[in-house]
């Protein structure tokens, strides 16, 4: 007995899927195994991912301030041999602009906006919180004028006191930038005890570098 052949529309349903509709993919198994994953697995991922996150911007963070702290320490030493220049006041003169070209560049390195004008009003405001120094480099430089013994006293003061003072005015362009400040928002007498904590920190460093 031949077997009769239904209408289309009563024909029982084919439960076979194409493979593209049942999802059977590696990229639909994939999207369908993350869907039907547990909360608590979920969340565990994402706090993962949070703290993977936050380690890459810390390590992210570092690596900008040893890049910065380093090149603070060279134009530190630049501004020394800029205060080398025998002639009075221009010496000065010399290591303001090797002040302005290390803000330049740690700005660079920070991705804050530089301003010729107003990085040398904020230097200028940082060297008065320094008064005992800046008034030390002033009265080095002057003294060059004097023959002989002014010229030597001065060669061996103005360097040091210039290496000094850039190195912190350097570590606070680098702790303001750090912390999300600009330029337009740096308050020179903020940083007062910062700049004498770095200043000694600075002579610590050389004179255990000279004793040792």
């Amino acid at each position: 007995m031949n077997k009769k052949t239904l209408p289309k529309a009563i024909r029982p349903e084919d439960r076979r899927v194409p493979e593209a509709i049942a999802g059977d993919t590696p990229a639909n198994l994939a999207s369908l195994n993350e869907v039907n994953r547990p909360p608590s697995e979920m969340a565990k991922d994402s706090v993962t991912a949070e703290e993977t996150s936050l380690q890459r911007a810390t390590e992210d963070a570092e690596a900008r301030r040893a890049r910065a702290t380093k090149l603070v320490e060279r134009f530190s030493l630049w501004s020394g041999a800029a205060g080398l220049i025998p002639v009075p006041f221009v010496d000065m003169v010399a290591v303001g602009g090797v002040q302005i070209q290390m803000l330049r560049r740690i700005s660079q390195i920070y991705g804050v906006p530089f301003s010729k004008n107003r990085g040398r009003a904020v230097i200028a405001g940082l060297a008065g919180t320094m008064i005992p120094v800046t008034t030390g480099i002033g009265m080095s430089s002057s003294i060059k004028s004097v023959p002989f013994i002014g010229t030597a006293v001065g060669a061996i003061a103005t360097p040091a006191l210039s290496v000094g003072a850039t190195y912190a005015i350097g570590m606070v362009f680098i702790q303001h930038f750090a912390t999300g400040g600009t330029l337009l928002d740096l308050s020179p007498p903020d940083y007062h005890e910062f700049i004498k904590a770095q200043v000694k920190s600075r002579d610590r460093r050389s004179t255990t570098s000279a004793s040792g």
